[in-house]
Order: C-alpha cells, then sequence, then structure tokens
C-alpha cells in the first residue's frame, strides 16, 4: 500500500469522524469515497463514519470490483458513477444531513437548482445542484440518473434521501458537504419570510473571480 493511499485512509477516518462529532451524519448513515491511483476507496457498508477502521475501508477498482478491506457501502454505485462522468472528481460524500435531507422531502423545489444562490460560498464551493429522482438506498439506478447528468452538476440532492457532494479532494468535498448543509439550514429557517437572493451578476463575479469546480 502506497504512503499516499494511506494519507488518504487516515483522511478519511479523520474526517468522517469529524462529520459523525458534528451531527452532519448518525448511526450508519453516510457514506464518503475517494480516489486513488489503482482503484477507488469507499467506506464500507452498515459502518458509522464516527468510528472508521482506515485498514478496513473497502477498496475497489473503477468498475467497483472488490479488492480488499470490508464490503463496500452498498452506494458504491452512485460513487462510481461520479468518477466516471466528473473526471476531475478526487472524492465523493454522501450524508443523511438534517436540513439537507428535509429540502429533498419538499414538492416545490427546483429540481434544476434545488439550492439557490443565498450566499457567496455555496456558489463558490457547491454550484447549482440538481434534485435525482427517489431511488432505494442501494440501487443501481442510482448510478444511472447521475450518468444522464453527464458531469454538470458536483452536487445533488437525492429526493427523500439526502445530498451527494463531489471535491478534487477529500477535504474539498467535506467542506462542500458542509456548506451545502449550512445553506439547506438558512433555507428551511427562512421558509414564508421575504427572502433576498444573490443576484445573476452577483453570480457571475464569483464565478469569474474565484472559478468553479
Amino acid at each position: 500500500m502506497s504512503t499516499s493511499e494511506n494519507r488518504i485512509r487516515e483522511d478519511i477516518v479523520r474526517l468522517s469522524r469529524s462529520l459523525f462529532e458534528r451531527g452532519f451524519s448518525v448511526g450508519s448513515a453516510g457514506n464518503i469515497s475517494a480516489a486513488v491511483d489503482d482503484g477507488i476507496l469507499i467506506t464500507p457498508t452498515n459502518s458509522s463514519l464516527g468510528f472508521l477502521d482506515p485498514g478496513k475501508i473497502s477498496k475497489v477498482t473503477r468498475d467497483g470490483r472488490h479488492l480488499s478491506g470490508d464490503r463496500p457501502s452498498k452506494e458504491i454505485f452512485l460513487h462510481k458513477a461520479f468518477y466516471e462522468t466528473r473526471p476531475q472528481t478526487g472524492a465523493v460524500v454522501h450524508l443523511h444531513s438534517t436540513h439537507a435531507t428535509a429540502l429533498s422531502c419538499l414538492s416545490e423545489i427546483d429540481p434544476d437548482d434545488c439550492i439557490p444562490p443565498l450566499t457567496p460560498y455555496v456558489v463558490m464551493r457547491v454550484g447549482h445542484v440538481k434534485l435525482v429522482d427517489y431511488v432505494r438506498p442501494g440501487d443501481e439506478k442510482a448510478g444511472d440518473l447521475i450518468r444522464a447528468l453527464d458531469g454538470k452538476y458536483a452536487a445533488v440532492l437525492l429526493a427523500n434521501h439526502g445530498p451527494v457532494v463531489t471535491g478534487k479532494d477529500i477535504s474539498s468535498a467535506v467542506y462542500a458537504a458542509e456548506e451545502l448543509e449550512e445553506t439547506a439550514k438558512l433555507l428551511v429557517m427562512l421558509r414564508g419570510l421575504p427572502t433576498r437572493m444573490l443576484s445573476d451578476e452577483n453570480v457571475a463575479e464569483l464565478k469569474s473571480v474565484f472559478g468553479g469546480y
């Protein structure tokens, strides 16, 4: 096992524990993966993000064949689809965080942009967020739904399920997932109140200055 892979395993454990301890994940909910030179590392099925063992993190090939570690998360199809369609993806974070999941259950949100530009950082770190139709957890159809997006979205909300966020590495994916959850919390708090969103010009300026993932 390479030094870089060991470091990524430790990063997955450290950041997963941080998410768990701060309430972004409960029980055995959620899964995190990261790309390595010869495959994908992903948290094992039915494991708690708060109590991972770096040596037991599952390793699979890019086509999903199990190589080592515990059995991979049943959501591997979802993760694999992001790596296939967004070559710049270095990590994928899927959580059941409270407020983002609450938004995923609302019937009136815009399915093509379900996290509107409320703050600069959601624009800079997350971008447009697509609502993806419900399928049961672990269904291979989830991968098909992600592939159908042709890599256009770095983050999605799975209807009645929760957020999936990607990044160029594990840290950036976790930071983006946190930003999405905090923005979702603000949106839930502001429901029914007159709300000022960033303008198209504001969004364009942010993208021009800071770029986008």
